[in-house]
């Protein structure tokens, strides 16, 4: 008995139709054959047992904590997974954002229209924090479907800032940061495709690293863009972010994000000595109009001129297109995401890898579902991308990743003479929290202002830091450090000197 449903005459006219084909009742009658005949290849695929990776550890359901038990409102579920009994993680506490697969463990990936998934696979980057001795704790609360800077989309409510309740732990993996501040946890994995692992590490004062793009597999991950996706680590040390950036790093053979590059032993790298390492203050990346603040501003340039007192030399730089890496950005994140993480229903088509199928059955019936309960964060995305691929059929979105690849050789050109750039994360300290009552313009300005510094180097792939350089009014400041592709290591030496001298 065939299992895939038959397509109707009807439904094959409107299909037809939508293409522009005109068919007639003979031609339709004929091609629905010739469908048919297809159809069979879809039987037997369906009759046939997809691979998936194996889960090795045992773990329990876990739990949704109350509020007693989660304050900051940064956890979603607690459990514990224990790995092997030894390892470089052993000892180590550690929250996994919740876009994250954890086999047997809910996700929600911040949003109502996921609610109730549970994988049946453990993310690659879990397997490997088992295996070196790690116990997962608990998914750390994200923003919704990831999509925001700030952190009040998650229907599960808004995650609070350690430092002041009052304002954003910032977004998207909001939880991660909040955790890893609060003491909960030793380390967290942080998701990042607009700045979402520096944005909210700068707000919390914590150390968190975008690496460099496909040095850690993506694989059991819910996605947003394939060429902006990146996972990476946070941490209070910068030591525990080497460590567990040394155990996640490398290549799965699942993930066409990544292009080979190798794990390193990032852990045994930090010598603290950075004698003769060139510091490029990019002047591009202060006095952003109506957003930067100038103590923030001061206190990043005042850090970054402390990397003298470490024998770096430091110097003033432009990079005048730095100004326009936002806005491709905004292109490749609006009309690529619609693409992915909308129409191709998490998992989209044309790429090698292992697909997630279960969760792209459940989140395509959310979405059917209850598309009225996305944020409006992803409701712009929808009718934005899809104005834009109406109108002008993705030359934009073509356009702004050719750009890319110019953005990416003029920060290229920059790291030929200087080993490290430097420039705030974030131009301003977090932001209070919107109120109920916000206008929707007030709430997606607060969702997405902060991303001007951080999101060109989710397009150009080159590893970037939040390093925490003080407070100004209570609040941390971050101090963003990028480095030449593929040397991920010579960003965290940065980082390790600079926590030296405070």
């Amino acid at each position: 008995m065939m299992v895939i449903q038959k397509p109707s005459i009807e439904k094959l006219n409107e299909i037809a139709l939508s293409y522009g084909l005109h068919l007639d009742r003979v031609d339709l009658e004929e091609f629905r054959r010739l469908v048919l005949a297809s159809l069979e290849s879809y039987e037997r695929v369906h009759q046939l047992v997809e691979p998936r990776p194996t889960v090795t550890y045992a773990r329990s359901t876990g739990y949704q904590p109350g509020p007693e038990e989660n304050p900051l409102g940064a956890w979603y579920w607690k459990v514990s997974v224990r790995g092997a009994s030894e390892g470089k993680l052993a000892g180590k506490k550690i929250a996994l954002k919740d876009n994250v697969s954890l086999a047997g463990v809910p996700m929600m990936n911040g949003s109502s229209v996921l609610e109730g998934y549970i994988p049946e696979v453990d993310a690659t980057i879990v397997t490997r924090i088992l295996d070196a001795g790690g116990e997962i704790v608990g998914k750390a609360v994200c923003e919704h479907l990831c999509f925001s800077g700030s952190s009040f989309t998650s229907d599960t409510g808004p995650v609070r800032n350690p430092h002041d309740p009052s304002r954003s732990a910032g977004g998207s993996s909001s939880g991660s940061a909040a955790l890893v501040a609060g003491g909960e946890v030793d380390m967290a994995i942080g998701g990042d495709q607009g700045g979402s692992i520096r944005m909210p590490s700068s707000w919390c004062g914590v150390y968190g690293l975008k690496p460099s793009y496909g040095l850690v597999p993506y694989t059991g991950i819910f996605p947003i863009e394939q060429t902006l996706d990146h996972a990476g680590p946070i941490a209070r040390t910068v030591a525990d972010v080497a460590l567990l950036l040394e155990v996640i790093a490398g290549p799965d053979g699942l993930d066409p994000r990544q292009t080979g590059l190798p794990a390193k032993p990032y852990s045994q790298l930090l010598d603290g000595d950075i004698r003769g390492m060139r510091i490029g203050i990019v002047r591009e990346g202060f006095g952003w109009e109506g957003l930067s603040e100038p103590d923030v501003d001061e206190m990043v340039r005042e850090a970054a001129a402390s990397f003298v007192k470490c024998g770096a030399v430091v110097e003033e730089i432009s990079i005048p297109m730095h100004r326009d890496g936002l806005h491709i950005w905004n292109v490749i994140g609006t009309e690529g995401t619609l693409e992915l993480m909308i129409r191709g229903y998490s998992q989209g088509s044309n790429w090698k890898g292992f697909y997630q199928t279960s969760l792209l059955d459940v989140y395509a019936r959310g979405l059917k579902t209850r598309a009225g309960d996305l944020s409006d964060t992803v409701k712009l995305v929808i009718l934005a991308g899809q104005y834009m691929r109406d109108v002008y059929h993705g030359r934009y979105y073509a356009k702004a990743q050719n750009l890319g690849r110019q953005l990416k050789q003029a920060y290229d050109a920059a790291l030929q003479n200087y080993d490290v750039l430097v420039m705030p994360t974030t131009p301003m300290k977090a932001t209070p929290l919107p109120s109920p009552g916000a206008s929707r313009e007030e709430k997606v300005a607060r969702a997405l202002e902060m991303l001007p510094n951080t999101a060109p180097f989710d397009v150009t792939g080159h590893p970037a830091m939040n390093v925490p350089c003080g407070k100004s009014e209570g609040l941390p400041v971050g101090m963003m450090l990028v480095g030449r592709y593929g040397e991920d290591e010579t960003v965290l030496r940065a980082a390790h000197a600079f926590e030296k001298l405070q």
